[in-house]
């Protein structure tokens, strides 16, 4: 803070006094949030040349306005320009890295105009661009206010803020402090107010300029000799430089310069929220709410609110308490642990995680070296990430239980994809001994499993319809974190052939119907039948002519950043395997639509499949618009990132409310150039004709819309067309009277709990 810095007694500096002007500006970067300028001269060379000041101003977050005179140097010049423009740049600077922050502004040359343009195009330098009106001369102030939210220092000085003026020449520089007498006050107060006017355009004496209407002084063009300090000669100022910084006081100054960056640098190997604005409210509520039911629970949380974030949110907030993080992450898929580890580490700086995988054989050593600390009572941090599968194998069950024993107290178990661990070969293993648990999902209830859906429950103590934390789209909407879409349904109809095995299977089924229950035997014949004739709704032929109307629809040039969910046929059981996997008829069907849409559109494609290798590098192109689409079966269902994407395309329907809610999220994750998402969903018409079919085959029919109804109505009650969306399926209720509008109410019911 600005007053706990030992300004000059007199308020003065002065070139080679032992108060330096170099140390004031040093100083008040140090320990400011904001700097305004107001000034003749501006060379980019004073910022390297007081880079340690600059870097811990930036990391700060400090942000700098300055208002200067239509004379620049040419490099200057094209900087200001690039960041103007906001201009692409070789480098992708990282303000929250310290060292990497101080080097791009320390090292005078090609990199630190790029760093200078860069921290343009990013808001933290604001330049405006000045001269007198209706006058022949340049603006020629040489003042400065210096903020740190509470205080602020003003200062007027006989140099200009270029490296020429703060070590060739005889300067001095006087300043006035918001917390001394009256007179300082107000003249504080005074200049922070004349800054304002002009930097916001309110001043009648200045005419303000575009930078292509920038001077750019080249060496011996002008006669001004003040333009020798545009122009540097960093050979020549080498020594002075080092003579300047002998000076006591300056070097006190950069001793705590130095000190704090290297406080800095400890801090960023610290674990850490990822973002400079912390934690959003509703994951501080989420940790709250955790901690309120003895650190178990389950957070039921919309696809694409940030599940991951808000439950390593719930570590980091353990760790300020108790300055260790011991935790478990359990995923059901090797692309997620990937996936994971990136947050863990990039974003959050856990340091020490292992992955266990079936793909990575080696972890014992690590799991080992984490018991022998634990059994020698050391100090260890650790996070273990892992698939079900491997968690629940008798290899790591083993060492888990018989290392880690004495530890239990202290880990945090984290199981993503939560309704994965009531699987009857994961309830087994549920490892009761750790006490803290936090289980993520977007639909924590298991479908058609009771018993494994209560189970869960008990683990997390946490219940239906009121879970530990609800974060539901609606609210995620409305909040901005996801955004809005459009959808719409479409109807598709069975080919002649296809209608014919579909009744020929039905009429099969109806000899294996239970007339008490009303539901079919349980036979593996049975199950067998169910399952063609679901494919033949699955796979009907005319949804590839139906894809084509909605790519037309779109239109073919504004088609890119899309998802195309193709039909499939293999469901993965993640408590056996951590692997994706397709069978050849799957392959087969993406082959047919990735073939078709190249052919027609000559589309930029990519199959995104079990087996598809690259996938970072596949997401990265279609994150850049190399790639118009991704296709896919299941693999964007889960643990897939890309807010650009702007449409999806449901040509495989599905009635399980966790692949089709997530499939969602995929599309609405929020990006500040996506106003809206549209997605578009093929329902196939039902094919019983009424009037002459049996009643036991109307009330199945019925049933198998009704339960393909209730995911077209979760998704049309929050689109932005919900009502144009309902009306389109009256029709096709009203054959097997099915009011859609009280399956509306119903599911609007549902976000009112």
């Amino acid at each position: 803070m600005l007053k706990d810095v030992f300004w000059a007694e007199d308020r003065d500096y002065k070139t080679g006094s032992e108060d330096e002007p170099l140390q004031f500006y040093l100083d008040a970067l140090m320990n400011s949030n904001s700097f305004d300028l107001l000034l003749g001269y501006f060379s980019s060379a004073a910022i390297n040349l007081l880079s340690l000041g600059f870097a811990s101003f930036i990391y700060s977050g400090g942000k700098m306005r300055a208002v200067i005179n239509n004379v620049l140097s040419e490099n200057d010049k094209n900087a200001i320009e690039a960041g103007q423009k906001k201009d692409t740049f070789t480098t992708v600077y990282n303000f929250h890295n310290i060292r990497e922050l101080k080097e791009s502004l320390d090292e005078y040359g090609k990199h630190f105009f790029e760093c200078f343009a860069w921290l343009i195009a990013n808001d933290r330098i604001e330049i405006k661009i000045i001269k007198p009106k209706n006058g022949k001369g340049i603006a020629h102030y040489k003042s400065g206010v210096f903020k740190d939210g509470v205080s602020a220092i003003s200062y007027k000085s006989s140099c200009n803020f270029t490296y020429y003026g703060f070590v060739e020449n005889l300067e001095e520089l006087e300043c006035r402090l918001s917390w001394d007498e009256n007179q300082s006050r107000r003249s504080v107060e005074k200049q922070i107010k004349d800054f304002d006017k002009i930097f916001e355009g309110n001043s009648e004496n200045i005419d303000y300029m575009d930078i292509k209407d920038i001077v750019a002084a080249i060496k011996n063009e002008f006669g001004d000799k003040d333009i020798q300090e545009l122009l540097v000669h960093e050979k020549e100022l080498l020594d002075k430089k080092k003579i300047l910084f002998n000076n006591s006081k300056v070097q006190k100054s950069v001793e705590l310069a130095i000190e704090k960056l290297n406080e800095f640098e400890i801090f960023e190997k610290a674990p850490k929220f990822p973002y400079l604005e912390g934690a959003r409210a509703y994951q501080m509520e989420a940790y709250q709410k955790w901690v309120e039911n003895d650190r178990k629970g389950l957070f039921a949380m919309a696809t694409g609110t940030g599940k991951t974030i808000t439950s390593l949110n719930c570590i980091l907030e353990d760790y300020k308490l108790n300055n260790f993080y011991k935790f478990i992450v359990l995923v059901p898929t090797i692309s997620l642990v990937t996936q994971w580890e990136k947050e863990v580490t990039t974003k959050f700086n856990f340091e020490e995680v292992t992955i266990c995988s079936s793909l990575n054989n080696n972890w014992e050593d690590s799991i080992r070296s984490y018991g022998r600390n634990i059994r020698l009572d050391n100090d260890c941090n650790f996070c273990i990430l892992l698939t079900y599968a491997t968690f629940r194998g008798k290899r790591f069950q083993n060492l888990f239980n018989d290392l880690f024993k004495n530890e239990f107290k202290n880990i945090t178990l984290i199981a993503d994809e939560a309704h994965t661990f009531g699987s009857p070969n994961l309830l087994k293993v549920l490892p009761n001994s750790i006490k803290k648990r936090i289980g993520l999902s977007a639909t924590p209830e298991r479908q058609y499993d009771e018993i494994g859906e209560l189970e869960l429950c008990n683990f997390f103590n946490s219940f239906p319809p009121k879970y530990t934390f609800d974060y539901n789209m609606r609210k995620a909407i409305d909040d901005k974190v996801l955004c809005k879409y459009y959808y719409y349904p479409v109807i598709v109809e069975l080919e002649t052939e296809e209608l014919n095995a579909y009744r020929d299977i039905t009429k099969e089924l109806i000899r294996f119907l239970d007339p008490k229950t009303g539901k079919y035997k349980d036979d593996p014949y049975v199950n067998m039948l169910l399952i063609k004739r679901k494919n033949i709704i699955h796979k009907a032929g005319k949804k590839t002519n139906c894809l084509i109307n909605i790519i037309d629809e779109i239109g073919k040039e504004n088609f890119r950043y899309a998802f195309i969910y193709v039909p499939e046929g293999y469901e993965n059981d993640y408590s056996e395997t951590d692997l994706d996997h397709n069978n050849e008829d799957d392959d087969s069907i993406i082959d047919q639509y990735t073939n078709m849409l190249y052919e027609k559109y000559n589309f930029k494609l990519k199959k995104f499949t079990g087996e598809t290798k690259h996938r970072e590098e596949i997401l990265s192109q279609f994150s850049k618009g190399k790639l118009d689409a991704l296709l896919a079966m299941k693999c964007l269902d889960e643990g897939v990132d890309i807010p650009q994407t702007q449409y999806a395309i449901f040509c495989s329907s599905t009635g399980n409310p966790r692949q089709y809610i997530q499939r969602r999220g995929r599309v609405l994750r929020y990006h500040g150039e996506k106003q809206y998402a549209y997605i578009y969903d093929m329902i196939v018409k039902p094919v019983l004709d009424v009037t002459d079919t049996d009643p036991s085959q109307i009330k199945l029919e019925k049933n198998i819309l009704i339960s393909e109804l209730k995911r077209l109505v979760n998704f049309a009650v929050l689109a932005e067309n919900k009502l144009n969306c309902l009306k389109k399926l009256e029709d096709l209720c009203y054959s097997l009277d099915i009011d859609i509008y009280d399956l509306a109410n119903i599911e609007e019911e549902k976000y009112n709990l």
